[in-house]
Protein backbone atom coordinates (compact mmCIF):
# COMPACT_ATOMS: atom_id res chain seq x y z
CA UNK A 1 0.00 0.00 0.00
CA UNK A 2 1.12 3.62 -0.40
CA UNK A 3 -0.25 6.84 0.39
CA UNK A 4 1.14 9.56 -0.77
CA UNK A 5 0.02 13.58 -0.39
CA UNK A 6 1.51 15.88 -3.05
CA UNK A 7 2.72 17.75 -0.71
CA UNK A 8 5.02 15.83 0.06
CA UNK A 9 6.22 15.18 -3.59
CA UNK A 10 9.88 17.10 -3.43
CA UNK A 11 10.82 15.77 -7.12
CA UNK A 12 8.04 17.09 -9.58
CA UNK A 13 9.19 17.53 -13.26
CA UNK A 14 8.97 21.23 -14.56
CA UNK A 15 9.37 20.42 -18.58
CA UNK A 16 10.45 23.16 -20.96
CA UNK A 17 7.04 24.28 -21.82
CA UNK A 18 5.99 24.93 -18.55
CA UNK A 19 4.00 21.91 -17.23
CA UNK A 20 4.23 21.19 -13.92
CA UNK A 21 3.89 16.89 -13.21
CA UNK A 22 3.56 15.33 -9.95
CA UNK A 23 4.24 11.76 -10.01
CA UNK A 24 2.15 10.19 -7.23
CA UNK A 25 1.94 6.72 -8.02
CA UNK A 26 4.11 5.70 -11.03
CA UNK A 27 7.10 2.65 -12.31
CA UNK A 28 9.99 4.57 -10.35
CA UNK A 29 10.91 3.41 -7.12
CA UNK A 30 10.10 7.11 -5.64
CA UNK A 31 6.38 6.74 -7.04
CA UNK A 32 5.84 2.79 -5.79
CA UNK A 33 7.34 1.29 -8.60
CA UNK A 34 3.68 -0.04 -9.96
CA UNK A 35 3.82 -1.48 -13.28
CA UNK A 36 0.00 -1.58 -14.19
CA UNK A 37 -0.99 2.00 -13.83
CA UNK A 38 0.21 5.30 -13.26
CA UNK A 39 -1.06 8.56 -11.24
CA UNK A 40 -0.46 12.32 -11.69
CA UNK A 41 -1.55 15.38 -10.54
CA UNK A 42 -0.60 17.86 -13.35
CA UNK A 43 -0.34 21.93 -13.37
CA UNK A 44 -0.33 23.87 -16.33
CA UNK A 45 0.23 28.24 -15.80
CA UNK A 46 -1.39 30.33 -17.97
CA UNK A 47 -0.02 30.41 -21.40
CA UNK A 48 2.00 27.55 -21.01
CA UNK A 49 0.85 23.66 -22.68
CA UNK A 50 2.27 20.03 -22.91
CA UNK A 51 4.72 19.17 -25.59
CA UNK A 52 2.92 18.22 -28.85
CA UNK A 53 3.88 13.98 -28.02
CA UNK A 54 2.49 10.30 -28.13
CA UNK A 55 2.55 7.30 -26.47
CA UNK A 56 3.36 3.88 -28.32
CA UNK A 57 1.85 1.65 -25.23
CA UNK A 58 0.14 3.61 -22.55
CA UNK A 59 -3.62 4.67 -22.71
CA UNK A 60 -3.60 8.04 -20.85
CA UNK A 61 -6.83 9.65 -19.38
CA UNK A 62 -6.90 13.18 -17.99
CA UNK A 63 -9.15 14.39 -15.49
CA UNK A 64 -9.88 18.45 -15.11
CA UNK A 65 -10.06 19.39 -11.74
CA UNK A 66 -9.40 23.41 -12.13
CA UNK A 67 -9.47 26.10 -15.27
CA UNK A 68 -9.84 25.07 -18.63
CA UNK A 69 -8.42 23.01 -21.07
CA UNK A 70 -7.76 23.30 -25.10
CA UNK A 71 -6.98 20.07 -26.25
CA UNK A 72 -5.37 18.79 -29.75
CA UNK A 73 -5.61 15.20 -30.18
CA UNK A 74 -4.38 14.16 -33.97
CA UNK A 75 -6.62 16.98 -36.34
CA UNK A 76 -9.38 18.00 -33.59
CA UNK A 77 -9.19 20.39 -30.70
CA UNK A 78 -12.16 21.34 -28.21
CA UNK A 79 -11.85 22.59 -24.41
CA UNK A 80 -11.84 20.49 -21.27
CA UNK A 81 -14.01 21.90 -18.40
CA UNK A 82 -13.46 21.29 -14.39
CA UNK A 83 -15.34 17.71 -14.15
CA UNK A 84 -14.63 15.85 -17.57
CA UNK A 85 -12.13 13.25 -18.65
CA UNK A 86 -10.60 12.63 -21.72
CA UNK A 87 -9.25 9.18 -22.79
CA UNK A 88 -6.20 9.25 -25.34
CA UNK A 89 -5.55 6.22 -27.10
CA UNK A 90 -2.08 5.04 -27.68
CA UNK A 91 -1.06 6.32 -30.97
CA UNK A 92 -2.96 9.63 -30.87
CA UNK A 93 -0.39 12.78 -30.80
CA UNK A 94 -2.09 15.23 -27.82
CA UNK A 95 -1.12 18.36 -26.45
CA UNK A 96 -2.98 20.25 -23.72
CA UNK A 97 -3.21 24.24 -23.55
CA UNK A 98 -4.14 26.57 -20.97
CA UNK A 99 -5.26 29.64 -22.40
CA UNK A 100 -7.39 30.79 -19.18
CA UNK A 101 -6.24 33.06 -16.64
CA UNK A 102 -5.67 30.42 -13.52
CA UNK A 103 -3.74 27.56 -13.94
CA UNK A 104 -4.89 24.34 -14.88
CA UNK A 105 -5.20 21.35 -12.80
CA UNK A 106 -6.10 17.97 -13.94
CA UNK A 107 -5.03 14.09 -12.98
CA UNK A 108 -3.39 11.73 -15.28
CA UNK A 109 -3.78 7.82 -15.12
CA UNK A 110 -1.60 5.80 -17.48
CA UNK A 111 -2.80 1.99 -17.91
CA UNK A 112 0.42 0.44 -18.09
CA UNK A 113 2.10 2.88 -15.93
CA UNK A 114 3.98 5.44 -17.86
CA UNK A 115 7.81 5.59 -18.52
CA UNK A 116 9.41 8.04 -19.78
CA UNK A 117 10.88 5.57 -22.98
CA UNK A 118 7.17 5.25 -24.01
CA UNK A 119 6.75 9.51 -24.45
CA UNK A 120 7.60 10.59 -28.37
CA UNK A 121 7.70 14.16 -29.20
CA UNK A 122 6.22 15.12 -32.16
CA UNK A 123 7.67 17.96 -34.92
CA UNK A 124 4.84 20.77 -36.14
Amino acid sequence: MRVINKSEITNEFITPQGEIIYEMIGKSELAGGTTRHSFAHIVIPPGKSSVLHFHKVSEETYYILKGEGWMRIDKGEFSLQPGQACLIEPGEKHQIFNRGKIDLEFLAVCAPAWVPEDSFEVGE
